[in-house]
């Protein structure tokens, strides 16, 4: 019985460590080695054009540490640098034809193996836009024994669109997009994070939307239902103010974040348990 004792003694002494160090995280989450935010985030956002997805993504961006990989700003990127996929993906654009998944999921994976800001999670935008392209992104993850936590489609009326796209200004290097009306930069025509000129993209007015919108419906109706039946997508009205969406995503991490303390406290009572 002398050594079983140790033994517990033993453990209760490591049960009791865990337990301080935890919150000592709770109270301190940077002596953890990470940002203010300990929370790795794994999102994609759905959403036709103008509804908000190039505004909410930076503040999702800057709130949880992680990278905003758009499949536009990661192909220009790659082909600027002259990558080995930036190579293949120019020879086929050259050519009229458009760049296959593959080689898409291959930017996005290399994305997430060597940029640092994908250490603490990510944030696709404009990807996947098929079912197949989902289900490749999703044994991409797998391999890296990931998945991921949520799919959140920002829905909007299509005649509020017309609207929002015909007054929409956009920053070409970062992808942070203003309104002329609803979300205007402090000075005209400037970045407030850079400084430089915005510009409005040639296909944002009436006609060109419509066009956009309809195919954009036909390939998303299958991904959203996609990602329904896995039980991660969460709608949101992106009809809302600006700051109002933003609630409602801070409301579906913040589920994330009660979901493991709530696990991690879990764990540590049934340690705790088995050592008595």
């Amino acid at each position: 019985m002398g050594a079983m004792e140790d033994q517990l003694q033993r453990l209760g002494s490591v049960l009791d460590s865990l337990d301080a160090r935890v919150k000592k995280l709770e109270q301190h989450p940077t002596l953890g080695g990470g940002s203010s935010t300990a929370q790795e985030i794994r999102v994609i956002l759905i959403g036709p054009p103008g509804a908000g997805k190039g505004t909410q993504a930076p503040k999702i961006k800057e709130k949880f540490s992680c990278c905003h990989l758009a499949t536009g700003d990661m192909l220009r990127s790659q082909v600027a640098k002259k990558t080995p996929l930036g190579r293949e993906a120019k020879k086929i654009m050259d050519q009229g034809g458009l760049v296959s998944d593959d080689i898409v999921i291959g930017m996005i994976k290399e994305e997430l193996d060597t940029n640092v800001e994908c250490k603490g999670g990510f944030i696709l935008d404009g990807f996947p836009r098929t079912v197949p392209q989902a289900q490749s992104l999703d044994a991409m993850l797998q391999q890296r024994n990931q998945k991921l936590q949520h799919a959140v489609e920002l829905q909007i009326d299509d005649a509020l669109l017309v609207a929002r796209i015909t007054g929409r200004l956009v920053h070409p290097a970062s992808g942070r997009s203003y309104h002329t009306t609803f979300n205007p930069p402090k000075k005209p025509m400037t970045d407030d994070v850079t400084g430089e000129p915005l510009i409005q993209r040639s296909d944002d007015n009436a006609d060109a939307l419509k066009k956009r919108l309809a195919t954009y419906h036909s390939q998303t109706a299958p991904v959203v239902d996609y990602y329904r039946k896995t039980g991660i997508w969460k709608p949101i009205d992106a009809s809302q103010e600006p700051g109002a969406v933003w609630k409602s995503l801070l409301n579906i991490f913040d589920g994330d974040s009660k979901k493991a303390s709530s696990a991690g406290g879990g764990i540590l009572d049934k340690l705790a348990a088995s050592g008595r």
